[in-house]
């Protein structure tokens, strides 16, 4: 455990800081020479995919490409810890509930299943038939299979989240909560209305050609750090890199390539963004409104000088619709509005505008900072306005490029993880499997919390993931998982959700993507679908952590054939045989997937066709479609000012954010290096006039409570106070220690996804806490970077 200290760090992302923080790491999983040996075999042709994010591979056909995080995940999974049922059995679950999110994960690998005993309150071994025997029977008493609910994890592969859906259809319900509801939902809602798919356009080559790179709300450096390569490359090239972040965040400042003898020698690091604007949490639709205006303007004047058009004509004229009423709706908004919401002055918006209208081809980022908000679907179709505007869609070195967090998140969604299937795939899943599937749209996340409480929701069942701690409305979602008749979890390691159960619960332990998967026809490999739609073998190299584990597709399938003995036609145990039967199945039901066996016999895989790359709009008009939202004044946080107004407080706009020593809900320690924090999760980022406007000091401790207009009391304990480079008004804090504070119904329009990155808070001073001191500011200038 590190000391506990807040001291900020002023070297660059990467470099010798990110090489020590993972022979940290290896060493504190046991595994400081197999894991090296891993680590090697990561993202190479005969090698395992990176269970980390979903930023694709430079080259599958060479050196091993560096990422700090990646190492962190491989060296989790690869860990000599073995959380054996004598382990866990030792302890009740009411003290293992008890231990944080870091001791929990630090237990290790589970080794066999496990069923919940209440008599005395612990965790027992059970055989793998009688699991499976166990959840059919649950399965088939339901009275609708609507009672049950298939979460996925975006860690299951194609293989395996192929067959879960089909299983799932066939048992009887689309109700299928999966990690994209909470994350990059918004993306693809508002994306296919707008160019016809939901997937991002560009192709790695792309960010070779680009001569601008706009990145909103994502910290590349912590979350997708091989992205970094990316934009260092970007820049040594001339490439304007222009960062939209309320936060000053290392990874967007500067970044020493570990890999780069020279950079590591020299202690040396290459500058990313040409520009940083620290916009303020919320403010980027008025950013992206912003920015369409400043375009227009530019072209009135390129008009009235008689000089060339900023607005790419031909490209709106041939492939576009809705520009009229679109560019009616950017003009009527004044400058003093989107000054007011984005935080940044005219002079900033407009030279950001500037910026954008001198790139010949841009292309724009973002992340979770864009779609957990309530307004997500309308920016990002503001974001695909912007492209459109000058042809930024369907060509080389430019287009749109939603950053997507776990490995395979988008690869799930293809697949048909998702509670509201077109009827397409549905039709095509009846014919190729000789059945008829449920047609009424499922249930996403929220709704299912929601009908778990409501007594509608009986069984809750989860491929991968830890939604206990990912999910909203913390009291409300434990107590509708407590609520639930039976709570099964598909896990490689011990985790929040399994102290969070329903009246009977399993633990069913998988292989690793870093682990050989035998199966009866030999070794098997899996596949994965990266942010930019490629598509690639997955096989892994270490022996199982133990010899009672299954792979998720064998799970699935065992399940299955329990489940629906008699009743389905799908030959479940003969397709795990071998995973290749599993793919021809794929391709019988997605065109896209033709000669799916074959392809990936490419090093480096395969590209699924995006057709808005190709300028093919699959929208109901046939184009590219502009789509007009008004400048919102009513969000959660309006609403909360306008009341704390009347009662003289004072609420700050909270965004929830990941430490460096954390991939979603997983804590892999206690440090947030790049932010200086050390030994510490309970912090809170706040600028130091706010601290001075509120009579508080860095290193009080304070409780939150967010204020919604529902009238609930939600209420987070014990934070530390950081002075940190934050716009007036906004604080941020690590997730999932503040996701009580997002109700279930607060979110996005359109999407459903929760707003955790716009809280509407106060902060109440604790004065029997003892302050913590800090060796030092960050200054607010970011004169540091």
């Amino acid at each position: 455990m590190s000391e506990q200290k807040i001291h900020f760090y002023k070297g660059p992302a990467g470099g010798w800081g990110a090489l020590k923080s993972v022979a940290k790491h290896l060493q504190q999983q046991g595994v400081a020479m197999k894991g090296a040996r891993t680590l090697l075999s990561a993202n190479q042709p005969d090698g395992f995919d990176c269970p980390g994010c979903a930023w694709p591979d430079r080259d599958h056909r060479s050196t091993f490409e560096f990422c700090e995080n990646g190492a962190k995940a491989i060296a989790a999974e690869a860990t000599s810890h073995r959380a054996t049922a004598q382990v866990l059995g030792g302890h009740t679950v009411s003290e293992l509930a008890e231990w944080s999110d870091f001791d929990l994960e630090n237990l290790g690998r589970i080794t066999e299943p496990l069923v919940y005993d209440r008599a005395t309150d612990r965790y027992t071994p059970i055989a793998w038939d009688d699991a499976f025997e166990l959840i059919a029977a649950r399965l088939n008493a339901l009275k609708d299979p609507n009672e049950a609910m298939f979460y996925t994890s975006g860690r299951a592969s194609n293989e395996a989240a192929f067959l879960y859906q089909l299983f799932v259809r066939e048992f009887g319900t689309n109700n299928f909560p999966d990690c994209s509801n909470m994350c990059h939902e918004p993306s693809g809602q508002g994306l296919k209305p707008t160019i016809g798919i939901g997937k991002g356009t560009v192709t790695l080559h792309d960010f070779e050609q680009a001569d601008a790179i706009f990145i909103f709300g994502q910290n590349p450096g912590t979350n997708h750090p091989r992205m970094l390569g990316e934009l260092r490359e970007a820049s040594k090239r001339g490439c304007k890199i222009v960062s939209f972040n309320p936060l000053r965040e290392r990874g967007l400042e500067r970044f020493a390539d570990p890999q780069d003898k020279m950079e590591m020698a020299t202690l040396g690091s290459t500058p990313i963004s040409t520009n940083y604007f620290q916009l303020r949490i919320g403010g980027d639709m008025a950013v992206m409104k912003a920015l369409c205006k400043r375009v227009f303007e530019l072209d009135d004047a390129a008009v009235a000088a008689g000089g060339e058009r900023v607005l790419d004509l031909a490209f709106i004229a041939e492939h576009t619709h809705g520009i009229d009423e679109f560019e009616a709706s950017i003009r009527a908004e004044s400058w003093e509005a989107l000054e007011a919401e984005s935080g940044l002055s005219q002079e900033q918006l407009c030279a950001a505008g500037d910026l954008y209208a001198q790139a010949g081809r841009v292309i724009i980022c973002w992340g979770m900072g864009i779609t957990q908000h309530q307004h997500s679907v309308a920016t990002i179709q503001h974001i695909a306005a912007l492209l459109m505007l000058r042809g930024n869609l369907g060509r080389e070195g430019a287009g749109a490029c939603p950053v997507r967090g776990h490995s395979n998140v988008q690869g799930d969604r293809t697949m048909g993880i998702y509670e509201k299937p077109p009827k397409t795939l549905l039709d095509r899943l009846g014919q190729v499997f000789g059945f008829e599937p449920p047609r009424e749209n499922g249930y996403g996340t929220v709704e299912s919390i929601q009908a778990m409480l409501d007594g509608k929701g009986k069984i809750f069942f989860a491929l991968g993931g830890n939604f206990a701690s990912a999910t909203p409305d913390t009291v409300a979602t434990w107590k509708a998982l407590r609520s639930t008749d039976l709570t099964v979890h598909v896990t490689t390691k011990f985790n929040r959700s399994h102290t969070i159960h329903g009246k009977e619960a399993l633990v069913l332990p998988c292989l690793g993507r870093t682990e050989i998967d035998m199966q009866a026809t030999g070794p098997q490999g899996v596949t994965v679908e990266d942010s930019m739609s490629m598509v690639h073998l997955s096989s892994g190299m270490n022996a199982p952590a133990s010899e009672h584990l299954l792979s998720e597709p064998a799970i699935v399938a065992r399940l299955a054939a329990a489940t629906l003995k008699g009743r389905s036609k799908t030959p479940w145990l003969w397709l795990v045989e071998d995973y290749a039967r599993i793919r021809d199945k794929i391709e019988e039901v997605f065109d896209d997937f033709k000669g799916f066996n074959e392809k990936i016999k490419t090093p480096g895989g395969f590209r699924l066709r995006n057709t808005a790359s190709e300028r093919v709009w699959n929208t109901p008009t046939g184009k590219a479609n502009f789509i007009a939202h008004a400048l919102p004044t009513d969000t959660p946080f309006h609403l909360a000012q306008a009341r704390a107004r009347e009662h003289k407080t004072v609420v700050f706009n909270l965004a929830t954010v990941r430490s460096h020593d954390q991939y979603n809900t997983t804590i892999y320690g206690m440090d947030d290096r790049y932010r200086g924090v050390w030994g510490h999760r309970r912090v809170v980022f706040i600028h130091r006039e706010d601290l001075k406007a509120i009579g508080m000091k860095a290193g009080q401790w304070v409780d939150i409570t967010s204020v919604y207009s529902d009238g609930d009391t939600r209420r987070a304990e014990k934070f530390v106070l950081i002075e940190y480079d934050i716009p007036r008004g906004c604080l941020a804090s690590y997730f999932p220690e503040t996701n009580a504070l997002v109700p279930l119904s607060s979110v996005s329009i359109g999407a459903g996804t929760p707003t955790s990155k716009s809280i509407p808070v106060v902060l109440t001073l604790r004065p029997q806490d003892e302050a913590l001191p800090q060796e030092q500011t960050r200054s607010i200038a970011g004169a540091d970077a």
